[in-house]
């Protein structure tokens, strides 16, 4: 009977390949990542791709997922839906349980759409989307996903935290965001909360801007500076907040700066010293909060990767993305997508820095923690040589900055 019984077993095994296996049977757990690589925002999906590395380095050293090292495979999807429906059917091809993307919510929008009908029509090959940095709030509310997860705060979320760090001495903004899915929830969400938390606040100026399309600002600065406005809130990314602020700063607007990602690659860089107390970033980290609240770990984590690749780290939540992924392997006991996707629903961790997050089984938005950064002398830690860097202005914990959500989860069987 014993030879009939591992026969029998190996024939499984087999088919277990057939089936979509090969997931299992690789070396290592790959995860496809794209992201713009090339053309005007290939500096933010750069710095992406090298601080994932490092991170994923870390999670390996420390024994990886049921005995597997992650296996990061980068895709440049050069800022269009369609390179990144490539990449996708290219992650597929190759059983790839994983495809993670940051920048672009209509490329998140497209990447969902294209997921669903996949995993539905393939069910022995399905995957599941990584979302670490496409914040439109639609992706989690109308558009939700049992194979989308989120790990950024939307954009809703970050707006409201914007606007209750807008100090009460400012009654007049200016908005200007990019004309896509993203920005155009930006714009949205703002004025939202504006209306109900800042009634009081007057907007002077409301504008959308191509994506990636604009090299001299000025003009927008002469027409924000006309408007009376004190301060400038945006959710602009890349080269449309970097050249944006830096003409601000050149012209000596007397203006500050509410912004989403200043403190991405770049940023410091553009801002420079005319920026010393009037650029604020609503973020999940910064180098010197780990100094400031005493966490010696996560400040020498962050100073390793700035001593090995002479930048700033500045995404922490990337960390919380393959920590999670990590726990929802080894909870699953498996790579099937399905079981993981299960296994990762209302998991809660404590991030490198000590503080709660959760990953929402209504609709897959992780909560956590956040930050309002100011950029100023003084600090530990400067950004990108600038001898400025980001300071800590006020700290969001998770369960104060939860919103509800209008999701309909649809979920397969096991």
């Amino acid at each position: 009977m014993q030879p009939r019984k591992g026969l029998s077993a190996l024939l499984g095994f087999v088919l277990a390949l057939a089936a979509g296996g090969t997931a299992w049977a690789q070396q290592t757990i790959k995860i496809a990542y794209t992201d713009p690589l090339s053309g005007p925002f290939a500096q933010v999906g750069d710095a992406n791709l090298k601080q994932m590395q490092y991170i994923i380095d870390f999670i390996n050293a420390k024994g990886g997922a049921l005995g597997k090292k992650f296996e990061l495979v980068p895709f440049d999807n050069k800022s269009q839906p369609s390179d990144a429906l490539i990449a996708l059917k290219s992650a597929t091809d190759q059983n790839m349980p994983f495809i993670m993307q940051c920048s672009g919510s209509n490329i998140a929008a497209a990447l969902i759409e294209a997921v669903n009908k996949h995993n539905d029509r393939n069910p022995d090959n399905r995957i599941i989307y990584l979302n670490c940095g496409a914040v439109a709030p639609e992706l989690t509310n109308e558009q939700c996903s049992f194979w989308h997860f989120r790990f950024d705060l939307h954009a809703a979320m970050k707006a409201e935290v914007m606007v209750r760090a807008l100090p009460k001495d400012i009654t007049k903004v200016y908005l200007i965001n990019q004309d896509y899915l993203f920005g155009q929830s930006v714009q949205r969400e703002v004025k939202n909360y504006l209306t109900k938390l800042r009634p009081d606040v007057q907007v002077v100026g409301d504008e959308l801007i191509p994506l990636g399309k604009i090299k001299d600002f000025s003009p927008y600065i002469t027409k924000i500076k006309a408007s009376g406005a004190q301060a400038l809130l945006t959710g602009n990314w890349g080269p449309d907040m970097n050249l944006l602020i830096k003409a601000g700063v050149d012209a000596g607007a007397d203006l500050r700066y509410y912004t989403f990602y200043a403190h991405l690659a770049g940023g410091p860089t553009a801002i420079g010293a005319g920026g010393d107390n009037r650029v604020l970033a609503v973020m999940p980290f910064n180098e010197n909060v780990a100094p400031e609240i005493g966490n010696a770990e996560a400040e020498a984590f962050a100073r390793g990767f700035r001593e090995k690749h002479k930048f700033d780290f500045s995404s922490a939540g990337f960390r919380t993305i393959f920590e999670y992924l990590q726990a929802a392997i080894n909870k699953a006991g498996s790579l099937d997508p399905t079981k993981i996707a299960y296994a990762m629903e209302g998991l809660s961790h404590k991030d490198f820095l000590g503080f709660d997050s959760t990953m929402r089984k209504d609709d897959h938005q992780i909560v956590s923690v956040y930050f309002v950064g100011v950029f100023k002398k003084g600090v530990k830690y400067d950004a990108e040589g600038t001898g400025l860097g980001w300071g800590t202005a006020a700290t969001v914990l998770a369960k104060d900055i939860d919103q509800p959500n209008s999701c309909k989860m649809k979920r397969p069987k096991m």
